[in-house]
C-alpha cells in the first residue's frame, strides 16, 4: 500500500497475468524469445510468461526494490511456484531503465508493470520510463516487431498518444483484475515498427 492506494494484491492478478498471456499470445511462433519484465511484484506475470513460452525463451525480470524478491523467496515463496528457480529465468536487482538503456534490439517483448503505470503512485523518478525518451529506449532495445506491452490502473490518452509519438503502433487493451471480474485496468500492446 501507498497510503490508501493499493500497489500489489495477490486477490487480483488477472490483469497481470493478462499481460503476459497478451505477449506470449504475440510471441507464438518466434523460436527463442528474449523477454525482459520490468517489476517482479508478485510474480504473476512472470509464471504465465513461463507457462506461455517454450523452453528455450530466455526471460530477464528486473525488480527495483530488492526486499521484493527478499519478500518472493521467504514469506511468499508458496506464491512464487518456483519461478524464480526455472533456468529460463535471470533476476536483475536494479532499475529496468538500465537494463532497457544497456540493449539494443535484444528483445522480443518487454512487460512493464512499474509503480501504477504511467500515472506514477510510489515514486517519481518512474515517470522517466514513461516519458517520450523512455519509450525510445525502449523501441531500440526491441527487435524489428518486438512488443513494448505497459499495464495500468487506469486509462491515460495522452500516454497513448506518446506510445504513438514514439515510434510504435497500438492498441489498448481492458483487463479484469480479478479474473473476469472487478476492476478493470488498462494494457498497451505497443508494436515496434
Amino acid at each position: 500500500m501507498v497510503g490508501s492506494n493499493t500497489l500489489m494484491n495477490s486477490r487480483m492478478s488477472g490483469s497481470e497475468i493478462a499481460l503476459a498471456q497478451l505477449a506470449c499470445d504475440r510471441l507464438r511462433g518466434r523460436k527463442n524469445c528474449r523477454v525482459l519484465i520490468g517489476g517482479y511484484g508478485m510474480g504473476f506475470t512472470l509464471r504465465a510468461a513461463l507457462a506461455g513460452l517454450g523452453a528455450g525463451a530466455r526471460i530477464i525480470v528486473a525488480e527495483l526494490v530488492p526486499a521484493v524478491l527478499t519478500w518472493a523467496r521467504g514469506p511468499m515463496a508458496e506464491l512464487t511456484g518456483g519461478c524464480l528457480s526455472d533456468p529460463r529465468v535471470s533476476i536483475r536487482e536494479g532499475d529496468v531503465r538500465d537494463v532497457i538503456a544497456a540493449e539494443r534490439a535484444s528483445f522480443d517483448a518487454i512487460l512493464l508493470d512499474v509503480d501504477n503505470g504511467p500515472d506514477g503512485l510510489s515514486s517519481s523518478a518512474n515517470d522517466r520510463l514513461y516519458d517520450l525518451r523512455g519509450l525510445e529506449a525502449a523501441r531500440k532495445a526491441l527487435r524489428p516487431k518486438g512488443l513494448l506491452a505497459i499495464w495500468s490502473a487506469a486509462p491515460n490518452a495522452e500516454f497513448a498518444g506518446r506510445l504513438g509519438r514514439a515510434g510504435f503502433t497500438v492498441d489498448e487493451i481492458k483487463a479484469r483484475a480479478n479474473k473476469g471480474r472487478g476492476l478493470r485496468h488498462i494494457i498497451w500492446a505497443a508494436i515496434n515498427g
